[in-house]
């Protein structure tokens, strides 16, 4: 079955340094649950925090109306409630309401609340001017084209189409107003293929001598520590038609890569969960290997650092990449799959492949960051550091600063999913970063989808909102108690 897509109506009108000192050595990691004030307020400030201003709300909500304040407020206290969220899962999920006037209900009250809080809007028109609005608050946005997976080769046409378009979108906005376009590449791939070729590049990791015919010059994908249990037998070759739709595929990561080139619009790759995570990869590093010239990467991937063996394959996959003069960008995240992977894992008997601990995850964060900055500042790479931890955010500006890195630079980006650690957010924008906000857009319908993940994957991230509740509560009475005196 295709998968359901937005139509196109609504597109109308360095070198690396393995002993570098890492970010977390000094300064210990918070866990993103920050609920005692204190822990920001104790003089005398670290330069770093000094830098962000994350405790002066008045200064941090300057360019933020009252109105959205006072929803944002709401919004996130609505969903720091767990029960809240799992009453709002059900009712979407629910067959009673897929149809007829309850339908109707949902789809309205979902518009008006979650929504219109962590989505860009239903067409690019409204998607534009939410990317205005950041722009006049000092952020940018990175425009994501809100479509789940697809699952056969109409549906990943459509996606493609949506891509380009959202890729023109982005070209008719104020130059920088768009930092990145977002690719998921499940989107435009099969997800059987996807599967499949995963299966296949496992087992070509296991025994060298599994050659493949189609296999197009890529980087390491897997490091030793890499986990390899999907694939329990040796796969069988790829079909003509398997071979066929891979063709496919490339052509449509080739040509979408090509409109951004032409643009001069980095595209950023998303991860998704490691059993179709080599094939993304191996898309990834295929086309940064033709695409990524000089001093500008126009293909970024994504590490997710809650993975034990993230930090292995980002230093493997740079080395690589040095060697042969590509220059490489990467979205460092932590990670949103932790339940999947650990249910998968036990299912074959194998200890899950996220880090043991928050902490290890955190750690894992620091390190890779602080390893991306000194590339950074030594060579031609880039990167985007997406985190809604505000202790990496003060780790990562120390190091900036440390090693010069900063606007000026343009290859540093921060990161964070719209309508989510506004606080962090505009701290590392005052404090002269460049940060843009995750920022999904397309009809409600088809970016329930995209929601209703979004809700089960950071449930965790959404109950630790309170240190922007805090802030907000605090900006919204003192600016009630200067208009009554």
């Amino acid at each position: 079955m295709a998968t359901r897509v937005i139509p196109r109506r609504i597109f109308k009108g360095s070198r690396y340094n393995t002993s570098t000192k890492p970010l977390n050595t000094v300064h210990p990691s918070l866990t993103p649950a920050i609920t005692q004030p204190a822990l920001f307020e104790k003089p005398p400030k670290a330069p770093a925090e000094a830098a962000l201003g994350i405790d002066d709300a008045e200064r941090l909500f300057a360019s933020v109306s009252t109105g959205r304040l006072l929803r944002s407020a709401a919004m996130l206290h609505a969903t720091a409630v767990g029960p809240m969220v799992d009453l709002g899962m059900w009712v979407t999920r629910s067959p009673l309401f897929q149809s007829g006037l309850p339908r109707d209900l949902v789809m309205y009250a979902t518009r008006e609340t979650f929504f219109s809080h962590f989505c860009a809007g239903e067409d690019a028109v409204t998607a534009s001017k939410s990317i205005g609005a950041l722009n006049d608050a000092g952020l940018r946005g990175m425009l994501v084209y809100g479509v789940e997976d697809a699952h056969d080769n109409e549906g990943c046409d459509r996606n493609l189409n949506g891509f380009l378009d959202t890729v023109t979108v982005s070209k008719s906005l104020p130059p920088s107003s768009v930092s990145f376009n977002i690719v998921k590449i499940t989107a435009i791939c099969p997800m059987a293929l996807l599967e499949r070729l995963s299966d296949l590049l496992r087992w070509q990791q296991k025994d060298p001598s599994f050659v493949f015919p189609w296999k197009q010059d890529s980087l390491p994908i897997f490091a030793e520590t890499s986990p390899l249990y999907h694939t329990q037998k040796r796969p069988e070759p790829l079909t003509p038609e398997e071979e066929s739709d891979l063709q496919l595929a490339n052509q449509r990561l080739l040509q979408l890569c090509q409109v951004c080139e032409e643009a001069n619009m980095p595209l950023l790759v998303d991860a998704e969960h490691t059993a179709v995570q080599p094939a993304i990869d191996y898309f990834t590093y295929a086309a940064a290997i033709k695409h990524n010239k000089g001093s500008n990467p126009i293909v970024f991937g994504t590490i997710q650092t809650y993975l034990k063996d993230a930090k292995d394959r980002l230093l493997l996959t740079t080395k690589a990449a040095e060697k042969m003069g590509v220059p490489m960008g990467f979205k460092l995240v932590r990670g949103a799959y932790m339940s999947t992977e650990s249910k998968l894992a036990e299912s074959f008997g194998h200890a899950s492949p996220i880090h043991t601990t928050i902490q290890d995850t955190h750690n894992c964060f620091n390190d890779c960051a602080s390893f991306m900055l000194e590339r950074v500042a030594n060579g031609p790479d880039s990167v985007v550091l997406a985190t809604h931890n505000i202790e990496s955010g003060k780790l990562a500006v120390a190091k900036a600063h440390e090693l010069g890195v900063g606007k000026v630079k343009n290859k540093l980006e921060f990161a964070q999913l719209y309508g989510m650690s506004e606080a962090l957010s505009y701290g590392l924008s005052n404090a002269g970063f460049q940060v843009s906000k995750y920022m999904p857009f397309g009809p409600v319908e088809m970016v329930m989808p995209y929601l209703l993940r979004r809700a089960e994957e950071n449930r965790g991230l959404l109950a630790a909102s309170g240190f922007d509740r805090q802030l907000m509560r605090k900006e919204l009475g003192r600016r009630l108690k200067a208009a009554v005196f």
